[in-house]
């Protein structure tokens, strides 16, 4: 794959979100990032994820990241 071919990495952020009542906003204090970056990477613009936020995510979210995201069928 080409640095710009479309992935099919999909982040289920908002469901998660919605889930337990929480805003970006909270999440990204609870995580250390800007709500910025967690836009970007909600919003499927994202190239890549450190693995040091990915865990932080799935802390404050309890859950997994197989929770956080999935990938689409070809």
């Amino acid at each position: 794959m080409s640095d710009d071919a479309p992935h099919r990495v999909v982040c289920h952020l908002d469901r998660l979100l919605a889930e337990r009542g929480m805003t970006l906003a909270e999440l990204a204090a609870r995580v250390g990032v800007t709500v910025v970056n967690l836009s970007v990477l909600k919003n499927d613009r994202a190239r890549a994820v450190r693995f040091s936020t990915l865990t932080a995510i799935c802390d404050a979210l309890g859950c997994q990241p197989g929770d956080v995201f999935s990938v689409a069928p070809r």
